[in-house]
């Protein structure tokens, strides 16, 4: 597979990062705009792109982060763990603590002193907030390294199952792993067809805009069609939550149906759009967009609490929220680099390495 894998990847990525930045954006969009909804009692007009987004936001950034695991799953072992856990476990713990130092004060007020320490120590264990995403990847990066002698198909189908069964321990570690770990290992095991794929379509833009006319509405339909009350005992989602809205896109079946479909969508979107002169901001975001996710907490929070005393209908409040939450990390970044100071921010140091190599691989959070 690994050969397969560098041929395949040889000269066609350009539409990759392009994906990344479509994900990270509708992920910013949907921690935005849900937090604006609560904090407005209201339902805006973005919470309907958010819905429409849920089959496929999560399941397609972990399609993506399987993509190019093929290429380094058989280093020697210090090495990988070093690149694939190391490098996730330095900056979960550091923006943890990050977001800690400013919601550790209403946390106190809240439920009392004592409470901000339970809940850092609590989040080693049960993922914190947005970061849980930093947290369940090296999970997948493991898990997929132990499993990659037995077939490809008795893994996928074994995956496939998690999505597919009502799992709702309420650990979420658990509960997210059942339910994304197939996305991961399809990019992972598919790699080589998805670039194919993209090629292909990236050859034939016609072909891909008319897939994808189609692809919308049925993906719109099954989001907004409420699912039958006979069958409401099969979701468990809960409305709110990512955008949830109990239709029949959340059914058994039919969401692992969505979710890897979607996901082929975003791709087509990207490699419609990667060789776009227009399109390079959004392929930075992509390249970037760790670094978007580690940091857009922050710039979220404040633009909402500004935001939500203009008077502005929600649905333009969460597009600013959305915006700020993807341009105050940009301008972080930026300013990181123009005068050299934070870098430990997004770039690990030395001493959070345990493999002695250096180079240019594994500087940056976002090269990952």
């Amino acid at each position: 597979m690994q050969t397969a894998n560098r041929a395949a990847f040889a000269d066609r990525v350009g539409w990759v990062d392009a994906a990344k930045g479509i994900c990270i954006i509708f992920v910013v969009m949907m921690h935005s705009t849900l937090g604006v909804g609560k904090a407005m009692q209201d339902h805006g007009w973005l919470h309907y792109v958010v819905e429409f987004a849920r089959p496929f936001r999560m399941p397609d950034f972990f399609l993506i982060s399987g993509l190019f695991l093929g290429l380094v799953i058989d280093r020697p072992w210090m090495r990988f763990l070093d690149r694939k856990v190391v490098h996730f476990a330095y900056f979960y713990v550091l923006w943890l603590t990050i977001q800690f130092a400013f919601k550790a004060p209403g946390i106190a007020m809240e439920e009392g002193a004592a409470a901000p320490l339970h809940h850092y120590l609590l989040a080693f264990v049960e993922p914190f907030g947005t970061l849980w995403f930093i947290y369940i990847l090296p999970i997948f990066f493991v898990v997929t390294r132990l499993v990659k002698s037995l077939p490809v198909a008795l893994v996928f189908a074994a995956a496939a199952a998690l999505e597919i069964l009502p799992i709702e321990t309420g650990w979420m570690l658990a509960d997210e792993f059942a339910s994304r770990f197939v996305y991961f290992f399809a990019g992972y095991a598919f790699a080589a067809n998805i670039f194919r794929i993209a090629a292909w379509l990236q050859a034939r833009p016609v072909v891909a805009l008319a897939i994808l006319a189609l692809w919308a509405p049925v993906n719109g339909w099954l989001v907004f069609t409420p699912a039958p009350t006979h069958l409401a005992h099969l979701l468990t989602a809960e409305i709110g939550q990512s955008g949830a809205t109990h239709g029949l896109s959340e059914l058994p079946f039919v969401s692992l149906i969505l979710g890897l479909a979607g996901a082929l969508a975003v791709v087509a979107v990207a490699a419609l759009v990667a060789e776009k002169a227009w399109s390079r901001w959004l392929s930075w975001l992509g390249a970037h967009s760790i670094v978007i996710y580690l940091a857009f907490f922050l710039p979220m929070a404040i633009s909402r609490a500004v935001l939500i005393r203009t008077g502005l209908d929600t649905g333009t409040i969460s597009a600013l929220v959305t915006a700020a939450g993807i341009v105050g990390p940009v301008m972080l970044y930026g300013l990181i680099q123009l005068t050299g100071y934070g870098r430990f921010l997004f770039e690990r140091p030395g001493w959070a390495k345990i493999d002695g190599r250096r180079g240019a691989e594994g500087r940056m959070v976002a090269a990952e």
